[in-house]
């Protein structure tokens, strides 16, 4: 019973359409060796020819050229089919073609007999002017086209990786979609590189169908003559036309799979298909008709053209072009209604009172098309994803993000405002993309010479012509609306403790709640008060540390509150706790941490100053100033030796270090020991305030 199912299953749905590909090479591989009678043939050269012109409209239809992924193995398994009815078609022409041009099939006739006439002079000339269009004409030049678009789609492939991390640390994209992008310019490598090798395949193919109709030719003259008694002239009609026939079967299918390889390879991708962009791109240019149209009724005037054919073609020109311009003139416009006037109160209010937004953008005139949600902005779906992205690395939800247009402002400027104060600015050119260069870049691109508004890169606005260019020459290549989303996501991480209040500290503890309500009821107010627990949260998001894992910290804060109220030390306490996570945001999974040390002269003097009540403001000026330029030379040190740059240093010294340096050299992480987990070996490469 079992293996019945398993029988009737093997034939059956996902089975069955893995099992047609197998089938269909075995049954080509049976027609090289097996004898087919004529009908056979004649059902495998429709279908030939049925399949050509099928994969010709579904290339018109495409509208990126991965959409036909499949399309080299197409063109395989075609030339495949036709080399083998070429062989199985030659074995009967061989061994039948004495007895009549049928003998190979009602296919094989017609193509030889009325498509050109019978005449087999006329049959080899057609047959030779088809093979010299397919394989020097169309497959040459779509072979070269996939040549060098694999190429360039190669040479492009780390400024397009470089332009995806760009998306996706700004949050416009998460990892799932990120990962198809990366497999989709994989994708399209490996496409043009197949292409480039399938386009080998018709050349094959053209050569080939030379000698088989050669080989035809020359062996059914020696065989009519020599075996079955035929005069030369009545072999060289029988088999040549025969030979000839089936040159063109072959050929003809042939010649419509190149043409659909070279459309696949040519085509621009957009959201038009083939048709759509010829129609748009050409027939509805009414300047362009007009023109055309004027010097087709010019030449049909002259006398000894043939008139009606130019003059009837003019007018076609000219009603094309004049139904075009009278279809946009009937186009609805883009009414843009006033906006009423207030009617001025008489008495203020407390509507008059307006809130300021937490996080602002402002934006000139000339942007307002990216923040149009009518109009579904790109800019608006990329601040949610900001916000998504933010709460989920950093572990609260920041404050909607509120728009609007100031007319007071460059119309190509935005403004990024925190509690209504500018925190940043920058300007973008609408129609233009963004070429940063990422560093390593040699080569100049023709633009407009600028810095990236987050992180003061060298960049280039380029014309969207110039973009597979930029990026094959290694830079980073974004759009206005991705310069503007990776600046407010950079600003927002930056000043994540400003955008934790109350309110938003209320809400993370409610959303803890949820999962842990006794552990919350437990803490605040019991032991802490929310004042307390938010300032430990900016504590924490000032020196760059995550709130994720918020359990931790509540478990932290119930251990110690009872003898513990200072905020400062309530921090210290928990990034002992959070540890292991501080240390994996900075290093990774590495083992080995390589770490910049006090000198110990200079950390029991620090100590001293500790000790004394002195905090970072008390220390004296000599010190300050050695203290802070060695610990820059240092961390200068650290990033061109391409590590992160970490201070490590005691428990004691480690809050008044980051205070100290915090301004001054942002980018420099302090740690204690106490925060490095056990494991963990520690490379000290620099020392401050020694001779390192």
């Amino acid at each position: 019973m079992n293996g019945t199912l398993s029988f009737s299953n093997l034939f059956s749905g996902a089975n069955a359409r893995a099992l047609a590909a197998p089938t269909f090479i075995v049954l080509i591989l049976a027609m090289l060796v097996l004898p087919l009678p004529s009908f056979a043939l004649d059902m495998l050269f429709t279908f030939n020819i049925a399949l050509s012109i099928m994969v010709l409209l579904v290339s018109l239809s495409t509208k990126k050229a991965l959409e036909f992924a499949a399309f080299p193995t197409v063109l395989l398994l075609s030339t495949l089919l036709r080399l083998s009815l070429n062989v199985a078609s030659t074995r009967i022409v061989l061994m039948e073609g004495h007895t009549g041009p049928d003998a190979a099939g009602k296919v094989i006739e017609a193509f030889g007999h009325f498509l050109v006439g019978g005449d087999y002079t006329v049959g080899i000339i057609v047959f030779v002017i088809l093979v010299v269009i397919n394989f020097i004409v169309i497959t040459k030049g779509a072979g070269r086209i996939a040549e060098v678009s694999a190429r360039f789609t190669l040479d492009a492939m780390p400024g397009k990786q470089m332009a995806i991390d760009a998306d996706l640390n700004a949050g416009l994209v998460d990892e799932n979609e990120a990962r198809r992008r990366r497999a989709e310019i994989a994708q399209e490598a490996d496409f043009y590189g197949s292409m480039d090798g399938a386009s080998k395949f018709v050349r094959g193919d053209a050569i080939a169908g030379i000698l088989i109709l050669l080989i035809n030719i020359i062996g059914g003259l020696i065989i009519g003559v020599m075996q079955h008694d035929l005069s030369l002239a009545d072999a060289a009609r029988n088999y040549t036309l025969l030979a000839i026939g089936d040159g063109l079967v072959a050929q003809i299918p042939a010649l419509v799979i190149s043409i659909a390889a070279g459309i696949i390879v040519s085509r621009v991708s957009t959201e038009e298909d083939i048709a759509g962009q010829m129609m748009s791109n050409v027939f509805n240019k009414t300047q362009a008709l007009y023109i055309t149209a004027a010097i087709l009724g010019m030449m049909g005037m002259i006398p000894g053209m043939p008139n009606f054919a130019f003059l009837l073609l003019a007018g076609g020109m000219v009603w094309l072009a004049y139904k075009g311009s009278k279809r946009r003139q009937e186009a609805p416009p883009d009414v843009q209604t006033a906006p009423v006037a207030a009617v001025e109160s008489q008495e203020a209010s407390w509507e008059d009172v307006a809130p300021i937004d937490t996080l602002g953008l402002e934006v000139g005139y000339r942007l307002i098309p990216l923040v149009d949600s009518a109009a579904d902005g790109e800019l608006v779906r990329r601040i949610k994803g900001i916000r998504k992205k933010f709460a989920r690395e950093i572990g609260f939800l920041p404050p909607a993000v509120h728009i609007r247009d100031n007319l007071e402002i460059n119309p190509n400027s935005y403004r990024i405002t925190l509690k209504g104060v500018e925190i940043g600015s920058g300007e973008v050119r609408t129609g233009l993309f963004l070429a940063i260069d990422p560093g390593s870049i040699t080569a100049s691109l023709p633009g407009v010479s600028t810095r990236d508004p987050a992180f003061g890169l060298p960049a280039v606005w380029i014309e969207s012509g110039l973009r597979e260019q930029a990026q094959a020459m290694g830079y980073t290549v974004v759009d206005p609306g991705t310069v503007v989303a990776t600046h407010l996501n950079h600003l927002v991480t930056l000043h994540a403790a400003e955008l934790l209040g109350r309110q938003e500290a209320q809400a993370l503890l409610d959303h803890l709640g949820k999962s842990a309500p006794k552990l919350v009821e437990d803490l605040v107010p019991k032991m802490l008060t929310l004042s307390t627990v938010q300032k430990v949260l900016q504590n924490l998001l000032i020196e760059g540390v995550a709130i994720r894992d918020m359990r931790t910290v509540i478990d932290t804060l119930l251990e110690h509150a009872a003898r513990v109220q200072d905020p400062h030390e309530l921090t210290a306490l928990v990034r002992v706790a959070l540890g292991r996570s501080i240390v994996q945001q900075i290093y990774g999974s590495a083992n080995e941490l390589p770490v910049i040390a006090l000198d110990q002269g200079l950390e029991r003097l620090l100590l001293q100053t500790l000790q004394t009540g002195h905090d970072a403001a008390g220390m004296e000026p000599g010190l300050a100033d050695t203290l802070l330029e060695r610990t820059q030379t240092s961390t200068q040190r650290q990033e061109a030796l391409g590590h992160p740059p970490v201070l490590l240093t005691p428990a004691m010294l480690r809050p008044l270090l980051a205070r100290f340096l915090r301004r001054t050299v942002p980018q420099l992480k302090v740690l204690s020991h106490a925060e490095v987990p056990e494991g963990k070996q520690i490379k000290v490469t620099s020392l401050i305030g020694g001779a390192a």
